[in-house]
């Protein structure tokens, strides 16, 4: 079994707000707004409804004059619904300069999103660079070095397949692309050490869209440096591509202890929450044993026993009442998260299932005798029939809630 607090124990901690990232903490949710930053109303909105669903770290853009003057009213904003998430601020192109004309802004982010590839051109590459380091160190702010496949240095890039061309067994294109971002995170990394940024204010990311080659970067990362790693497809897909496309990368990286945060990157539809990408990412982590961050349904998947859909409308009916009472339950009953609750369709496995969990129901399948056994902690407590079936249950939980894991008990 994985442990739930420490998996890559032998990385940096690095503070962001109040966050602790990496030194064998437990691996932190992040996520980003897709707002129009300037928007301070829609903004906040967005940021408020990501830490809300248990988003630990929100990124926002910051890539003009507008969305950096916005940063402190948008602080101040969440500040008056008592929400004190760190807010990190994404650099491209232009950070040196938004640093340096808003300085509240640079004083209120938790940390400094900056890309080697989009820092600068030429000579004036290490000029910005160094600046927006400045400006860390003044400030006393982490950076995360984060290169992307789509923006990688191309000086670094041609240089490197240059030198790469003279080699008697020269790495192939593939191959020459993962070591020229693993280089360009790690060379940034030196270089803001080199003016001065401490070691414990630097957190690196190298992400692709691609999972195998993001398996293999950061298996490669992680033997070459101490550093934090963010996790994450850099652009992952939507609907179900991106949810499996990430978990796929994601679980496999976590599984071998390389990883210290992660975020989901999908695409939302038109009619999807924002907040999705952190609910999968609570998920994979929660699946995998590693954190618990919300009571989960078991629920079977249905077969010709199981001709009605009442067991799968109560099974989401549960686990929407579950997160949705996460917020408020979090504090009032610790421990909580990790309760678990199955809603089963037949009697084939729906008594065996409902007994390992904490509380169970087993819906009758069809032709079975209609009524539902309910299981607490193993033992049968009641059988329910009717029409209340599901507020009944509902009810159940509740009162194990309060019974488990009051602070009042």
């Amino acid at each position: 079994m994985i442990s739930k607090l420490t998996l890559r124990a032998f990385s940096h901690p690095v503070k962001i707000g109040s966050v602790t990232v990496g030194g064998g903490s437990p691996i932190v949710v992040q996520s980003m707004t897709n707002t129009d930053t300037a928007d301070v109303q829609k903004t906040t909105q967005q940021v408020y409804e990501l830490w809300e669903k248990g988003s630990e770290i929100v990124r926002v853009t910051v890539n003009n004059e507008a969305s950096a003057d916005a940063i402190p009213c948008i602080v101040e904003e969440l500040k008056k619904r008592n929400c004190y998430v760190p807010i990190v601020g994404d650099f491209h192109f232009n950070g040196h300069k938004l640093l340096q004309a808003y300085p509240e802004c640079a004083k209120l982010l938790a940390k400094y999103r900056i890309n080697p590839g989009n820092v600068g051109k030429g000579s004036r590459r290490d000029e910005q660079f160094e600046a927006m380091i400045a400006i860390a160190k003044t400030y006393d702010k982490p950076i995360r070095i984060g290169v992307n496949w789509g923006s990688l240095d191309q000086v670094k890039l041609a240089s490197m397949m240059d030198e790469n061309a003279k080699l008697k067994n020269p790495l192939s294109s593939d191959a020459l692309m993962r070591e020229a971002l693993i280089q360009s995170a790690l060379e940034s990394a030196e270089q803001a050490v080199s003016w001065g940024l401490s070691k414990n204010k630097i957190i690196i990311s190298c992400k692709v869209s691609h999972v195998q080659d993001l398996i293999l970067i950061y298996q490669d990362l992680a033997k070459r440096t101490s550093y934090p790693l963010h996790l994450g497809l850099t652009e992952a897909g939507m609907e179900s591509k991106g949810i499996v496309a990430s978990t796929a990368a994601l679980a496999i990286l976590l599984q071998q202890g390389i990883g210290d945060t992660i975020r989901v990157s999908l695409t939302p539809t038109s009619d999807e929450p924002r907040t999705k990408e952190v609910v999968v990412a609570q998920e994979i982590l929660q699946t995998m044993g590693i954190r618990s961050f919300t009571p989960l349904v078991t629920a079977c998947p249905g077969c010709g026993r199981t001709t009605s859909t009442y067991f799968q409308e109560l099974a989401l009916d549960i686990q929407t009442f579950l997160r949705e009472s996460m917020p408020q339950w979090k504090n009032t009953y610790p421990g909580v998260e990790d309760m678990s609750v199955a809603v089963m369709g037949c009697v084939v496995n729906g008594p065996g299932e409902s007994k390992l969990a904490n509380i169970g129901i087993s819906l009758p399948g069809t032709g079975e005798i209609p009524v539902a056994p309910v299981f607490v902690d193993g033992e049968k407590t009641v059988t329910l029939k009717g029409d209340k079936i599901a507020h009944e249950f509902k009810a159940i939980v509740m009162n194990y809630v309060e019974t488990h894991y009051s602070k009042l008990k």
